[in-house]
C-alpha cells in the first residue's frame, strides 16, 4: 500500500500520455526575437517602466511580501491605494472594492459561497474551470447552457423557478473562443427572472469601455452586475484580481467566510503597487481602444482569408481552430521555428476534436503578414 500514490500517479500519466495530452512546465525567458503572441499581456503594461518603476518603489518601503493574510497584518498601504483607484475606476465606493491572490481564488470563493443549498446557479457551458469549482463545491444545484445559448438560459430560468434565489455565471469574453454574450439580453432577463448575475471580466479588462473598465460598461448594464470580477495579471500585467459588489453587505460576508481570502498570505505590496499604476495607464488609453479593436476584428478577417477557422469578433483573445490535438501542437512547434509563440491549447481544456492556437492581439501590434506567417506554418 506504500506505494500506492507512485502506481497510481503512473497510470493516470499514461493514460494521458497515449492520448498526446501530457504538459510539461517550462521556463519562458522572454527571448527578444521571439514575438509573444502566446500570454495576456494585452496592453503591454507588463513592461512598462512606470509599472515597474511602481513596484520597485513598494519593494523598497514594504519589501517583498505581504507576509501575513489580509485581516492579520498582511493589507497594506499599496492595497488600500489600489482598492481606492479601482473605486474611483467604476465609480464606486471603496466599502464595494475586495482583492484577491488570483482570479481564480476570487471566482471559486465566490461561487462556492454565495450560493448555498437548495439555490440554483445556471452557467454558460464554457465557463472558467475556477467558476465550475466553485459552483461544484456550493452544494447548490446547478445547469448549464449551451454556449451564448441565452434562449436556452431563458427556459432554464422559467422552468426551475421556485422561491429559492438563483444565480446565473458567466464570462464575458472567453478565454478560448474570445466570443462575448449579448449582456444586454442578460440584463433584461435578470430585470426579469430576478436571479443574481455573477460575471467574470477577466478577458474584457482594458479592452472595453471608454475607461477600459470591461465589457458590461461598455454594453451600458453595469447597473445590473450583482459581482463583477476583474484580473490584474492579464491586461493591467501585474497579479491579483479585483471583484465589486452590488451590496455592501456581501462584500463583508465574503470578507469574513471565503476561505481564500481569510487563511492565505495576501498579494505583494509590490503587485498592489504595480497595478495601481496599470489602472491609472489604462484609463487614459480611451482613443487607443477602438483602433485595437479594429485591429483585432481585421486580423480575423485576414485569418479566414488564409483559409483559417477562427471565432469572429473583436476581442483581444484570437482563437484559431485546428481539430486534433497533435495537429495543434505541430503548428505550434513550426509557429516558434519562425519566431511567433503561440501556444496549442488541448483537450482538456477545451473539448475533444476542438483544439486550437490561442492567440492574443496586443495593442499595437502590426497585423500585416501576420495571417500569412500563421497560414503557412498551420497548413
Amino acid at each position: 500500500m506504500k506505494d500506492f500514490l507512485h502506481r497510481r500517479s503512473e497510470e493516470v500519466l499514461r493514460e494521458r500520455e497515449e492520448a498526446g495530452l501530457t504538459r510539461i512546465t517550462r521556463a519562458w525567458g522572454n527571448d527578444g526575437d521571439i514575438l509573444n503572441l502566446a500570454d495576456n499581456d494585452y496592453l503591454g503594461l507588463a513592461s512598462h517602466p512606470e509599472v515597474k518603476a511602481a513596484a520597485r518603489e513598494a519593494i523598497g518601503r514594504f519589501g517583498c511580501s505581504a507576509s501575513a493574510a489580509p485581516l492579520v497584518t498582511g493589507f497594506r498601504p499599496p492595497h488600500e491605494e489600489l482598492v481606492n483607484r479601482i473605486a474611483a475606476w467604476y465609480s464606486v465606493s471603496a466599502d464595494q472594492v475586495m482583492l484577491w491572490n488570483s482570479g481564480y481564488a476570487a471566482n471559486r470563493a465566490l461561487l462556492g459561497l454565495l450560493p448555498q443549498k437548495g439555490d440554483h446557479v445556471f452557467a454558460d457551458r464554457l465557463v472558467h474551470q475556477s467558476m465550475l469549482a466553485g459552483i461544484l463545491s456550493s452544494g447548490a444545484r446547478f445547469s448549464r447552457y449551451r454556449h451564448l445559448d441565452l434562449v436556452e438560459l431563458e427556459g432554464l430560468l422559467r422552468k426551475n423557478i421556485t422561491d429559492r434565489p438563483m444565480f446565473v455565471a458567466t464570462e464575458t469574453v472567453f478565454g478560448m473562443d474570445g466570443d462575448c454574450p449579448d449582456l444586454d439580453f442578460l440584463a433584461n432577463l435578470r430585470e426579469k427572472y430576478g436571479f443574481v448575475l455573477i460575471l467574470d471580466e477577466a478577458h474584457a479588462l482594458g479592452w472595453y469601455a471608454p475607461k477600459g473598465t470591461g465589457l458590461a460598461e461598455h454594453a451600458g448594464v453595469l447597473e445590473h452586475v450583482d459581482v463583477l470580477v476583474g484580473t490584474l495579471g492579464k491586461a493591467l500585467g501585474s497579479q491579483g484580481a479585483f471583484t465589486i459588489f452590488r451590496n455592501t453587505s456581501v462584500k463583508r460576508l465574503v470578507e469574513n467566510f471565503a476561505a481564500e481570502y481569510v487563511y492565505s498570505t495576501f498579494l505583494a505590496p509590490a503587485n498592489a503597487a504595480a497595478a495601481s499604476k496599470a489602472v491609472e495607464i489604462a484609463e487614459s488609453l480611451e482613443c487607443d481602444r477602438p483602433i485595437w479593436r479594429a485591429s483585432a476584428s481585421a486580423l480575423r478577417q485576414e485569418l479566414e482569408i488564409q483559409g483559417l477557422q477562427t471565432i469572429m469578433g473583436d476581442s483581444p483573445v484570437v482563437p484559431i481552430l485546428v481539430g486534433e490535438a497533435d495537429l495543434a501542437m505541430r503548428a505550434a512547434e513550426n509557429l516558434e521555428r519562425d519566431r511567433l509563440k503561440v501556444v496549442a491549447i488541448r483537450p482538456p481544456t477545451v473539448p475533444v476534436g476542438a483544439a486550437r492556437l490561442r492567440m492574443s492581439y496586443k495593442a499595437g501590434l502590426s497585423i500585416d503578414g501576420l495571417a500569412e506567417r500563421l497560414a503557412g506554418a498551420i497548413n
